[in-house]
């Protein structure tokens, strides 16, 4: 591609080396033939050829004995760079930007003035925790709330999806921290409510089962002797963070009271370990074992349902 000094832009292309070497040679030659003018003498005129996504300057032809490597398509492109210009425009908008970024606000000024709030979906658990200065994030009790006063007889809960919209909708109005009220009629479908409460544990950055217990806890439900297993779970759960094992606490404890009407909402703790097994602990790094790995978050998101009161009573329990 040519573009000359009075605008107008040619483009020249071939598959054949030599023959775009000798388009070069001859339009250099054409150029250095032509009479030097004093307005030209501020331009910086640059010879640049252009392979694919790399661009070679070709200041000097010494590199010119080389032969280029072999590509699909390839083209010259000769630009005509009028430096000074370019250099007092760059500098313009330079300064304007350095003056544009150094009066914007702080985050914390922004935060402070409630312009940008703290986001409850997306964040870190104990985060969540100390800013409302709990162990429980109020957004799970409020949904365990909404779903045992009326969806605990719900064929599916938790298994059946709500509608996305509705729950991004929902999403959104969590973070904006606007008074949250699940009784409304736009949060009527319960599994809108469900839908929100397994996305808020499936978007936490390190999940409720943080990332260093994973392998301790796939190793405890490999016990054969159930009673070894249960202890070894118990005690890899005692040993949580305390906003991860309140939080853990009180969602078992519900999830327990959802499969004891399994006879009518037909949620086993089977179906509730398939559900919430990838969802509450996984892997930092995902590895060929995905299939093996489900398996054991399933069985021990069931186990620990199955067996709630050994893994979270008390001692003399």
């Amino acid at each position: 591609q040519i573009t000359t000094v009075s605008g107008n832009e040619f483009l020249l292309q071939s598959d054949i080396d030599f023959l775009i070497l000798d388009w070069f040679h001859a339009i250099k030659n054409a150029i250095d033939r032509l009479p030097k003018e004093r307005s030209c003498t501020s331009r910086n005129l640059e010879f640049k050829l252009r392979r694919s996504s790399s661009i070679e300057l070709l200041s000097s032809l010494d590199t010119e004995s080389k032969e280029p490597k072999p590509e699909h398509r390839k083209s010259l492109i000769f630009r005509l760079n009028y430096s000074a210009s370019d250099t007092n425009d760059r500098n313009r908008v330079k300064s304007r930007l350095k003056k544009f970024i150094s009066r914007r606000p702080s985050l914390k000024t922004l935060q402070e003035k409630g312009l940008i709030k703290d986001q409850i979906f997306g964040s870190h658990l104990h985060l969540v925790c100390e800013h409302e200065k709990s162990t429980v994030p109020q957004f799970v009790r409020l949904c365990i709330k909404a779903v045992e006063r009326r969806g605990l007889d719900v064929d599916g809960i938790y298994r059946v999806s709500g509608n996305l919209a509705t729950i991004q909708k929902l999403r959104f109005v969590v973070n904006q921290e606007e008074k949250l009220n699940l009784d409304d009629s736009q949060w009527e479908d319960i599994h809108v409510v469900t839908g929100a409460l397994k996305m808020f544990f499936r978007e936490l950055p390190e999940p409720l089962f943080p990332y260093c217990f994973f392998e301790q806890f796939v190793e405890a439900i490999k016990i054969q002797d159930n009673a070894t297993r249960i202890k070894s779970i118990r005690s890899l759960v005692k040993k949580l963070p305390k906003p991860n094992y309140d939080t853990m606490k009180i969602l078992f404890e519900h999830l327990k009271k959802i499969a004891a009407k399994e006879s009518v909402n037909l949620m086993s703790t089977q179906s509730l370990g398939i559900v919430f097994g990838p969802t509450l602990l996984r892997p930092e790094k995902e590895t060929g074992n995905m299939a093996v790995h489900m398996l054991y978050q399933n069985q021990i998101v069931e186990l620990m349902l199955s067996e709630y009161s050994k893994i979270f009573g008390s001692e003399e329990d």
